[in-house]
């Protein structure tokens, strides 16, 4: 098992200087812009911080999660094919578990984060 997470932490950090390292930046950005937009909006409609009512609001959760996937998720799909096809030229092998989390932190994290500091921001201006 120590192997396995040992080999994860070796391919994550050599995709930040191998190939298609571009999609490292670009899709944290175009997750940010996205975020910035529902975030403003949400701000104009009156809407609760994104993440933090996801957590604490069971009875709106279902719906504020589709609404986030409707935004976010053509990037996460976008993210997770981008390191399939990396996983396919650089190591010949694909790894699901490794594709997955960087899809997560390169589209779904930046997107939680700031989400729901724009809000905030735009409700103070």
């Amino acid at each position: 098992m120590y192997d396995t997470w040992v080999r994860i932490a070796d391919n994550l950090v050599e995709r930040v200087s191998g190939p298609m390292s571009l999609r490292l930046i670009l899709q944290p950005t175009i997750a940010t812009i996205l975020a910035i937009r529902a975030g403003l909006k949400d701000a104009r409609e009156g809407n609760p911080p994104y993440f933090w009512s996801v957590l604490t609001n069971p009875a709106h959760r279902a719906v504020m999660l589709r609404d986030g996937w409707k935004s976010i998720g053509k990037v996460f799909i976008a993210a997770l094919v981008l390191d399939v096809a990396y996983q396919l030229i650089v190591e010949r092998f694909v790894y699901p578990g490794e594709a997955i989390i960087v899809a997560i932190v390169l589209a779904i994290l930046p997107y939680l984060i700031l989400r729901g500091l724009v809000t905030r921001l735009a409700r103070r201006g």
